[in-house]
């Protein structure tokens, strides 16, 4: 069955940086257009950023745009979320997600 373990999290300052992993496994994953959501405190989920099966087109929510950026290794089966220029509203989980399947998720923390 899909498994998706995200990896990478932690607690960060506002401007800082972090990478955000994600092994996939129980799918052909180079098939398969990925995304990353998020869940803040509180809140419902957000959709983050997608990248299609071959990494050749990428889409942002404008609230991480020029700022995130997804990449992908299809020989690596991982989904890859780089974050610089973090800012406290990006505190949430961060979830990889293959249509409805997600996994347990990343924390992501910043705060000073």
């Amino acid at each position: 069955q899909v498994q998706l373990v995200e990896s990478g999290g932690g607690l960060v300052q506002p401007g800082g940086s972090l990478r955000l992993s994600c092994a996939a496994s129980g799918f052909a994953f180079s098939i398969n257009t990925m995304t990353w959501v998020r869940q803040a405190p509180g809140k419902g989920l957000e959709w983050v950023s997608t990248i299609n099966s071959d990494g050749s087109r990428t889409y942002y929510a404008d609230s991480v745009k020029g700022r995130f950026t997804i990449s992908r290794d299809n020989g690596k089966n991982t989904l890859y979320l780089q974050m610089n220029s973090l800012k406290s509203e990006d505190t949430a989980v961060y979830y990889c997600s293959k249509g409805g399947s997600r996994g347990q998720g990343t924390q992501v923390t910043v705060s000073s």
